[in-house]
């Protein structure tokens, strides 16, 4: 046992012992981390090939062993891909701040229009985007709301709110056909725009987004600014496992890490909202491109053929919904498969011929590709290889638990401490399979259908809004894995009560080690299947800051505890009675309400709910930097949330 887990406690101390000492922006630092990990990735496969394979011949033990290795293999050659694009980073930050402080404000400043796409949102979400929109700090644009739904209540809405309005006889090509439709109105337009940015119909951009972002169009060669998404709502993970305090939402690794790696190697990619992109670029390639679900990502690509690139600027400068139910959450985690596997089968992917792509640009497809088709296929094989040898003896592996950890361990713990170090806490391995569980049915079916007909799928908007107060059980993907949480329970019983064999205490510790880390994965993802209410305080921020506020003549001083869109909580001694009116001077911007309450240390408000009020309060609330940024995940908080989520 001590010789098993010797090599696997070496790699922990190493960490321990060389990460104090390296810098993780430098790419030198990062290089040896990955390289260290995928020397140790090369050592466990190559003993995978050599030593655990099952004869070659017509048996059980060879027809799943052989493709278990072959699947499992893709896996890492996706895991050796992310290792070389995760070890460069860069920050464009200190480019942008250098730039503004070399420039000055000016009134011929490049016009910029900005599209706010729109199909079905309801008018709380739509009403606070273009409020924000509105009140961008920048001196030369123009808000136009592009409505698919045709909705005369959102035609009044833009008009009372001072943006543009614009609509089409049909929804042909979805949000890329919307956008071109727009393109080809203000080509028609006496003044043309130089850039468009894209938005969201709920992402509120802050009022630098503008400003910052257009920054780093000074240099030619730049066709497309991508910017990161930010949520003021938990993602239905969060959520569903009461962990919202201590776990990032989903998106995190991606736009935080992943996003800055591949700008570093040049292959950044748009990703539709909270973008600025080059009108001229847009007239080259002919607007946005319509072969794929995912418009955005081909629109890099196509950019990139006319040699214009995509640079990511890693600022929260717009704050939007995560999908709030499961159901949506799968919806848009399919789309976004099925949109790249049309890329991949399409004139720009990373094997076609008519491509002018670089192989970098070739390579990071390929990456993409893998952490699609084989990481999700390999996980779910990795439910079902320990089943067919505790239920009927079928061997994959040749190999027992021991010399798996002698061998896998190394890896395993030096792999775990890079992510976690690289992605400065926001990976934890068992929250990942967890993840991608929820996702793989939605995922795999994306990718089949996607290879065998690229063409002819219908955009599946990613709903928001809605009612999400009552409890809510996702029943297909329940029945998924509950049945796959009961055959495993089951193998397990069968294997080590029921039919206790000498080759299952030989061999089987292998299997009933995986068998339980499956078993606990699976009981997250059925927990998660389970959905909660949303709960009122999921867009309310705790806040410590002074705020005067004005109770008849007499302006006074209170601290702020809390507030939302439609309300916030006051520290105060002498609080004012319930129904007085007050004035608010809440991040510049004067804000009326009404005493709703008195509490133990002050009083709650309501804000009005007129028009004007709202523009200050949705002004207001998107300048404040009310979303905290996430430190990094703690293993023992989020053990804490799961297993009063699993036992509570």
């Amino acid at each position: 046992m001590i010789a098993a887990l010797s090599p696997g406690l070496v790699a922990f101390g190493a960490c321990l012992a060389l990460l104090p000492l390296l810098q993780r922006q430098k790419t030198s630092s990062r290089v040896v981390m990955t390289g260290i990990s995928f020397l140790l990735l090369v050592h466990y496969f190559v003993w995978r090939v050599t030593a655990t394979l099952p004869p070659l011949a017509l048996t059980a033990d060879a027809i799943v062993g052989y493709p278990f290795l072959l699947a499992e293999a893709a896996s890492l050659i996706a895991v050796s891909l992310s290792l070389v694009f995760l070890s460069r980073t860069i920050d464009r930050s200190p480019e942008v701040n250098a730039v503004l402080r070399n420039s000055r404000a000016s009134a011929d400043a490049p016009l910029v229009d900005v599209f706010i796409c729109t199909y079905n949102e309801e008018k709380a979400i739509l009403e606070r985007t273009i409020i924000g929109a509105t009140g961008i700090g920048y001196p030369n644009y123009r808000v136009w709301v592009l409505d698919d739904g045709r909705r005369l209540w959102l035609r009044r809405l833009a008009q009372e709110l001072g943006c543009n309005y614009l609509t089409r006889p049909d929804n042909r090509h979805a949000k890329a056909g919307n956008i071109n439709h727009a393109l080809r109105h203000v080509a028609g337009l006496p003044d043309k725009p130089e850039f468009i940015s894209i938005l969201d119909a709920d992402f509120v951009p802050m009022p630098d987004f503008l400003t910052r972002a257009m920054s780093l169009m000074q240099d030619k060669s730049v066709g497309v600014v991508q910017t990161p998404q930010h949520f003021i709502n938990p993602d239905p993970i969060q959520s569903n496992l009461a962990a919202t305090d201590v776990w990032p939402d989903e998106q995190r690794f991606f736009f935080d890490i992943l996003m800055p790696a591949k700008d570093a190697w040049g292959t950044a990619f748009c990703c539709g909202t909270s973008s600025l992109i080059r009108y001229s670029g847009l007239t080259q390639i002919g607007g946005f491109p319509t072969d794929s679900v995912t418009e955005d990502y081909l629109v890099t690509l196509r950019l990139k053929e006319r040699g214009l690139r995509t640079v990511y600027l890693n600022e929260r400068l717009t704050l939007g919904l995560a999908p709030e139910g499961l159901k949506e959450y799968i919806t848009q985690r399919g789309r976004w498969c099925l949109g790249f596997m049309q890329i991949v089968r399409g004139r720009s992917g990373p094997f076609s011929r008519q491509s002018e792509l670089a192989f970098i640009d070739r390579l990071s497809l390929v990456d993409a590709f893998m952490s699609w088709a084989a990481v999700y296929g390999t996980k779910v094989l990795g439910l079902v290889v320990p089943w067919l040898y505790l239920l009927f003896g079928i061997k994959a592996v040749h190999a027992d638990l021991f010399e798996l950890l002698k061998y896998f361990m190394p890896f395993y713990v030096w792999h775990a401490f890079t992510m976690a170090w690289i992605s400065r806490g926001r990976s934890l391995a068992i929250m990942t399979d967890v993840s991608q569980y929820i996702a793989a049915p939605a995922v795999l079916k994306a990718v089949v259908t996607g290879l065998a007909r690229p063409q002819g799928h219908k955009f599946k908007v990613t709903a928001k809004g809605g009612d999400r107060n009552r409890r809510f059980v996702e029943w297909p993907l329940l029945r998924i894995y509950g049945a796959a949480l009961l055959i495993t329970l089951s193998a397990i019983a069968y294997a080590f009560i029921l039919h206790l064999r000498g080759e299952s205490i030989a061999y089987g510790g292998l299997a009933l080690a995986w068998s339980l880390y499956n078993s606990v994965v699976l009981a997250i993802v059925c927990f998660i299947c389970i959905e909660q209410p949303r709960r009122r305080k999921a867009e309310r921020f705790e806040r410590d800051e002074p705020v005067l506020i004005h109770e008849g003549a007499a302006p006074r001083l209170v601290r702020m505890a809390d507030i939302s869109i439609t309300g916030a909580r006051f520290i105060d001694p002498a609080p004012p009675a319930a129904g007085t009116r007050i004035n608010c001077n809440v991040y510049g911007q004067s804000v009326v309400a009404t005493v709703v309450r008195r509490t133990g240390d002050g009083f709650g408000v309501r804000f009005e709910d007129a028009i004007g009020t709202r523009v200050n309060v949705v002004r207001a609330f998107y300048a404040g930097e009310y979303v905290r940024a996430f430190s990094g995940v703690r293993a023992a908080p989020v053990g804490k949330a799961l297993l009063m989520r699993l036992f509570g």
